[in-house]
């Protein structure tokens, strides 16, 4: 009958084709995606400052000399900064690739570049992280047999922050994960 559209039609005021509209993911997994990006997004900013602003100065028996503790005294924590950073900046860069395929779900090769950028800042992410864990565990534990002693029981508001960097540092990497997965699931 006139007036009557057929099963799976989509509406003539679509700004999307039919054809293209069946060719990707739905737009609840882009969705989706543009959320975990936001959380993975703020995840790695709030690691990155918190380690940005880490540091301690206790003073010693003389007036003249003190004991500090800062982030950029070990590499490996300036390393751990602008490894977030970067991935700070690559996910909210990200973030307009994301409206984009809310907006346009059958765009297959953008998800494709996105996936792979997602997989390689995954790596780097987890490169830094795991960097950090070991000087924070360090940190805590020492290690006799190289003669490093655990600086956290003089050093508290030092490794408190640095080990709360780190869970950030983790989520993020954990929703990276998720976020290659989810880019996976979306082409496939």
């Amino acid at each position: 009958m006139p007036g009557e559209k057929e099963a799976g039609e989509a509406p003539k005021d679509s700004l999307i084709p039919p054809e293209e509209e069946a060719k990707g993911p739905g737009r609840g997994l882009s969705i989706g995606d543009f959320a975990l990006r936001i959380v993975a997004a703020i995840s790695s900013i709030a690691s990155a400052v918190a380690m940005a602003k880490t540091h301690q100065s206790l003073p010693s028996f003389t007036q003249f000399i003190s004991f500090r503790a800062e982030y950029k005294d070990l590499p490996t924590f300036q390393f751990f900064v602008v490894v977030n950073g970067i991935i700070s900046a690559y996910l909210v860069i990200s973030m307009l690739i994301s409206i984009f395929h809310i907006v346009k779900p059958g765009a297959n090769f953008t998800r494709m570049i996105l996936l792979i950028c997602d997989t390689v800042m995954l790596v780097l992410l987890t490169a830094g992280a795991s960097a950090a864990a070991a000087i924070v565990h360090l940190a805590h534990k020492g290690n006799t047999r190289a003669n490093w002693y655990a600086i956290c029981h003089q050093h508290n508001s030092f490794c408190e922050r640095s080990t709360g960097s780190l869970v950030g540092s983790f989520i993020a990497d954990l929703v990276m994960l998720l976020l290659v997965i989810f880019s996976a699931v979306s082409i496939a």
